[in-house]
């Protein structure tokens, strides 16, 4: 039989926990990853231009740039007689790119919200810092996964067909590499005092991470330095699953496959073809490295 409630006994119904307990510090540190992400999402839901002007750039690149290489480039990914237009080839990579480049700028993010004072505020809550890097980081993941997915819209104009199992799969590739790339965002603007620096440094990261990792060109008859950079791409190792898997789902013979292989479809170290599987998993670890990285620079007091 419990003793009765009283001024000096608490009442046994009510749990009561410190909020310096362990308990309480993981909540405060789950609410505070939530805000942020929720953050940024609003912010990139209430800005309309940017959502136009970010879909908008894939476009142009998938009909001006493939347009105009498709004869150029169409027997280096056909063989002899083609078998999938130039167009259909690069549209993972542009799916990719638009991924890629919304997650890496995100951390622009960051360097306004330190410019204009909110970030100082962020950082003297009774929260983690870690928090509000891995809040910025999945916030931006979030927001370039979805802006990938509008490419998707587009697959109709270049003949590729997605099915709903196809989107499926592609949606945890592409979130794993928006991860790691806006964990490098956060990592570059984490040190960084204005956003003209920033958009700098952002086009000196992005521009060579995009052109050597396989999205406007097949992976064969390159030059031996530039066959080195390209495998030593983490971007590289989340192109090629998406382009594996979208071209896989269009039903093409396997004698078809067989060519686009040989003519660099798929991924290749020392002969040997890089699984998705393994790729997916090179992707995550680059994340994981990312985004320890950026928790740990913006960690370091000012």
């Amino acid at each position: 039989m419990s003793a009765a409630a009283g001024p000096g006994r608490p009442d046994p119904g009510i749990t009561r926990t410190r909020v310096g307990a362990p308990a309480g510090r993981a909540a405060m540190t789950v609410g505070a990853v939530g805000i942020i992400w929720k953050r940024e999402m609003l912010r990139w839901w209430r800005d309309k231009s940017r959502i136009i002007g970010s879909t908008g750039f894939p476009l142009v690149f998938l009909l001006v740039f493939g347009s105009g290489l498709s004869g150029a480039m169409g027997n280096m990914i056909g063989g002899g007689a083609q078998a999938i237009e130039f167009e259909q080839f690069i549209f993972p990579g542009i799916i990719a790119m638009s991924v890629f480049f919304t997650a890496l700028f995100n951390g622009v993010s960051l360097v306004y919200d330190r410019e204009f004072g909110i970030l100082k505020e962020m950082l003297v809550a009774p929260v983690s810092r870690a928090a509000v890097a891995f809040g910025k980081t999945l916030g931006g993941a979030t927001v370039a996964t979805l802006q990938g997915t509008l490419v998707f819209l587009f697959a109709p104009l270049v003949g590729i067909r997605l099915s709903v199992l196809l989107v499926l799969q592609l949606w945890p590739i592409m979130f794993l590499g928006a991860f790691a790339l806006a964990s490098m965002g956060v990592a570059v603007a984490a040190r960084i005092r204005s956003i003209e620096s920033f958009q700098m440094i952002n086009q000196f990261v992005m521009f060579p991470l995009i052109f050597l990792s396989g999205i406007f060109f097949p992976l064969q008859g390159l030059p031996a330095w530039m066959n080195v950079l390209v495998r030593i791409n983490p971007v590289s190792y989340a192109v090629d699953p998406l382009r594996r898997l979208i071209l896989e789902a269009q039903g093409l013979p396997e004698a078809v496959m067989g060519r686009l292989s040989e003519s660099g479809l798929a991924l290749s170290i020392g002969g040997h073809e890089v699984s998705i599987a393994l790729g997916v998993a090179i992707v995550t670890g680059f994340g994981i490295v990312m985004n320890v990285l950026a928790m740990w620079l913006i960690s370091i007091r000012d």
